[in-house]
């Protein structure tokens, strides 16, 4: 890609963290993992358990789970990448911390997420009032990725 590139996931089983890699590979961008200053444990992501910490957090729309780390130089980025695991339908709600973290005026936003059944839901809808100023692109659940379909997807985002 002419433009810099950062891919930041947020991956809680490898999942999220291997599409990221490869996405950073096929478009030559940096990695950063977004990491909760609290790591969630299994018990927290039971997501049968209706007062687990991923649930509670999924249940309020303001809820913003602190990052542990910061991106140097985040103003150099043009186009972000931001993966992670769909959870309820949507991104965690971390996404937004990190995301509501910058100043994203100007930038391009492209979410993609992994899921285990779920399509991407209203992800875009709860994400849009964290891009402030960026224009963010519709999100894509990247399964089972390959590089015709990863460069099929680029092709349509006209990066």
């Amino acid at each position: 890609m002419a433009k810099k590139t950062l891919i930041a996931y947020f991956s809680i089983s490898g999942t999220t963290a291997r599409v990221a890699k490869f996405l950073s590979n096929f478009v030559e961008g940096d990695l950063y993992e977004i990491k909760a200053a609290q790591p969630y444990s299994k018990k927290d992501l039971d997501w049968h358990d209706k007062t687990s910490r991923s649930t509670v957090e999924m249940q309020d729309t303001a809820a913003r789970p602190a990052i542990d780390g910061t991106v140097p130089n985040m103003e150099e980025y043009e186009v972000v990448f931001v993966g992670f695991p769909i959870w309820w339908y949507l991104a965690p709600r971390i996404i937004n911390t990190f995301l509501e973290s910058y100043d994203l005026s100007g930038k391009i936003v492209v979410p993609f997420c992994t899921s285990g059944g779920s399509d991407v839901g209203k992800t875009n809808e709860y994400l849009q009032p964290s891009c402030k100023g960026a224009v963010l692109k519709p999100a894509r659940c990247l399964n089972k990725v390959t590089r015709d379909m990863v460069s099929r997807w680029l092709d349509g985002l006209k990066l």
